[in-house]
């Protein structure tokens, strides 16, 4: 992993208004959350600079490329228009003598996958089959845990986002990535008859959004019949809305779910955070729901979590996002994820346990189904906690 920011914990002084606010601005970024929701033009420069720096090691561009008269590509919302020598936000794509070349085919990605036994840490495993058995016979292989059973966990290099936090910075490396066609990870599932689910996530799925539903499709069409095997995507939600209704059905025929990181619910802030817009994973939410969820809300098929980022994920952003759920319906699961410190944002804590309790509270004034993830990481805050004293 290279190394682009230090550990420290100390009090950072916002570049916008000055103030030194002890654990709640990351040096990495520079800008408190009141100045991303007061003055966002003005926080704007700083935050593509953040994100350049962030991203140069891996030679992807600081912001996704919008050049006239540039090779389109919708695969996710970043639509970028890559001029003659450039490459694509996620950097899988580039425009090579006015061609269109990728690294990544339909049948083939860059990718790794392995064995993730059940009760796997899923975000969905309060809800879904493999963590209680809901939707037996027809869905899961048990009345309850599937426990002897596995995930098969398809991790994708490269994303549509350049999240500060990321937990899975790796899938920057593209250069180290290995080419997997969609008949090994067929083969591969076709021969463990212990596999009862895929989840592709990374990274994201995104990117390579057009292998995941061919692999998909070859798998379930293999096991016919045979047995079960459920197909779902953890992702930031911001792809080509097309793609994610192809997705949606075959989560909805096999049992599995689509699990959308609702990264924040204020532009300026997913941006900040993120590098780039999450307007498009509202709309793809909503999408889902319309088209889909009613058809089988005994075990949904749709989920959302975020990732409570301290000092910047708060209260009133948890507060937005699930107003913006329960307009849909009240009744779908959501989960607020603890953060641990990682890639640029490692000088941040471990979410306080007032900002989780504060976020719940928020949470549940509108939504019936609230979790929170990650709650072992509490206990090493409060014992960092009763260091400081």
């Amino acid at each position: 992993m290279i190394s682009l920011f230090s550990n420290r914990q100390k009090p950072t002084t916002c570049l916008l208004c000055g103030e030194a606010k002890p654990r709640q601005v990351s040096s990495a970024l520079g800008v408190c959350l009141d100045c991303l929701r007061r003055h966002p033009e003005e926080a704007l420069p700083i935050i593509i600079k953040v994100h350049g720096k962030v991203r140069a090691p891996w030679g992807l561009p600081p912001k996704p490329p919008k050049t006239h008269g540039g090779i389109p590509c919708n695969l996710c919302s970043n639509e970028c228009l890559i001029g003659p020598g450039e490459v694509g936000y996620c950097g899988l794509r580039q425009n090579i003598g006015g061609r269109l070349v990728s690294k990544v085919k339909t049948d083939a990605a860059l990718l790794h996958y392995y064995l993730d036994p059940h009760v796997t840490n899923c975000c969905s495993a309060y809800f879904c089959p493999a963590g209680t058995g809901a939707g037996f016979p027809k869905f899961a292989y048990r009345p309850g845990p599937e426990i002897g059973y596995y995930n098969l966990a398809i991790f994708f290099y490269a994303c549509n986002f350049d999240c500060l936090f990321c937990q899975n910075a790796s899938h920057k490396a593209l250069g180290e990535a290995p080419l997997v066609t969609a008949e090994e990870i067929v083969r591969a599932t076709v021969l463990n008859e212990r596999i009862s689910c895929w989840c592709f996530f990374g990274g994201s799925p995104e990117p390579q959004l057009p292998f995941a539903l061919k692999a998909s499709e070859k798998v379930l069409e293999a096991l016919k019949g045979k047995r079960i095997l459920r197909i779902c995507f953890e992702w930031n939600g911001c792809g080509n809305q097309s793609l994610v209704e192809r997705a949606a059905q075959l989560a909805l025929e096999s049992g599995g779910n689509l699990k959308f990181d609702l990264k924040a619910f204020t532009p300026s802030l997913s941006i900040a955070l993120s590098g780039v817009p999450n307007s498009r994973a509202f709309e793809n939410f909503r999408m889902v729901y319309e088209r889909f969820y009613k058809k089988r809300q005994d075990l949904p098929v749709l989920t959302a979590t975020t990732l409570l980022v301290p000092g910047y994920v708060d209260a009133l952003e948890i507060d937005g996002i699930a107003r913006f759920i329960a307009s849909l319906d009240r009744k779908i699961p959501y989960s607020l994820l603890v953060f641990h410190p990682n890639f640029a944002m490692r000088d941040l804590p471990i979410t306080p346990i007032e900002q989780v309790r504060e976020c719940l509270q928020a949470a549940e004034r509108h939504l019936d189904h609230v979790h929170v993830g990650n709650l072992h990481l509490l206990g090493f805050a409060s014992m960092e906690k009763l260091k400081s004293i």
